[in-house]
């Protein structure tokens, strides 16, 4: 299938500060991709930059295979600003709706901001708040919704002109875990159900947290701007395998300060109260043996054992021991 979204070489400089750089990205029909990556590391640009909220800027000539270019279900969003509008969906980070008018309003009132006549709206806004589990909310003010339902009403107003690419950028941050399952359950659902109809959109969903990333299709990994690895997340755990070793034991300072020291040990990092050891390929059995000897008085090593990497692991792969920061679980 060709994509619904396309964009090559995008780049986004504020003054002296480099946002976006040089990234492409395609996502096609029924897929839902995961734009990942710490805060700041330029998610919520690069889908402004895909929505038209924000133009592209270069700090260099730009040659002919390096053009820059953004389409949205074949329009061409710097030269069809308007009809590649009409195929989005944008659900952006902080709620934007009207909250002194009702749930039902706020729909009604984008449903006719995007053309839909009146025969046509209420249908589809109720199908669309049955869907988001808010039809019970309808006359209920949108600033006396909870944070979980404003998102969902966010979403509801995304969808309200039945979008062919969806953006939403960390539509899941600052609410509870139950939320955020509910709303992750809603984003399958619509691609699933949308498949049934034939009409299948293209999902472009940007988040901090790993465990989001991992229900995705494919995951885009965001560091400073550039866009350092994707693929899907088993094809990125794989290039892990057989190089992540799990340990629990105290005292931790010491143990991982120690770990560190051993020829082929590449990184040791926390993840709760344990260590993922990342080691050199085909060297983990030669390190488990060399734990077993690690000069370390009053340590104990309560488990070592292999296990499966995690996106967590690939994440850190990605990032300059001075830039961590601990991914979102």
């Amino acid at each position: 299938m060709e994509p619904l979204i396309e964009a090559h070489h995008l780049h986004r400089s504020f003054d002296s500060l480099v946002a976006v750089e040089d990234v492409s990205l395609t996502v096609a029909p029924g897929e839902i991709y995961g734009l990942l990556g710490p805060d700041g590391a330029g998610k919520t640009t690069t889908l402004r930059l895909l929505c038209g909220a924000l133009q592209p800027t270069r700090t260099r000539p730009v040659l002919p295979e390096g053009r820059v270019s953004i389409h949205i279900g074949g329009f061409d969003v710097l030269r069809q600003t308007e009809q590649a509008r009409s195929q989005i969906g944008y659900l952006p980070q902080r709620f934007s709706l009207y909250e002194e008018m009702t749930v039902l309003e706020n729909l009604r009132f984008f449903a006719e901001v995007r053309g839909l006549q009146a025969t046509d709206w209420r249908p589809r806004c109720m199908l669309i708040l049955e869907f988001v589990d808010l039809a019970d909310f309808t006359n209920r003010r949108a600033g006396h919704l909870s944070g979980g339902m404003k998102q969902k009403l966010g979403l509801a107003a995304a969808l309200v002109h039945q979008p062919r690419a969806l953006l939403l950028d960390e539509p899941t941050t600052g609410v509870d875990p139950v939320t955020r399952q509910d709303f992750w359950q809603l984003i399958i659902k619509l691609v699933a159900n949308d498949q049934e109809s034939g009409e299948i959109p293209a999902v472009l969903v940007s988040t901090p947290y790993m465990d989001e990333a991992a229900r995705c299709t494919r995951v885009g990994f965001l560091h400073q701007g550039r866009l350092v690895l994707e693929g899907s997340p088993a094809e990125l755990r794989s290039t892990l395998d057989g190089q992540i070793l799990e340990l629990t034991g105290h005292p931790m300072k010491a143990l991982r300060k120690s770990l560190h020291a051993l020829e082929h040990v590449e990184d040791v990092q926390m993840f709760g109260d344990r260590l993922h050891i990342r080691v050199a390929a085909g060297k983990a059995d030669q390190v488990i043996s060399e734990i077993g000897n690690l000069p370390v008085e009053q340590a104990r090593v309560t488990r070592l054992r292999p296990i499966k990497p995690q996106l967590e692991d690939v994440f850190m792969t990605l990032v300059a021991p001075g830039e961590r920061r601990e991914p979102g679980r």
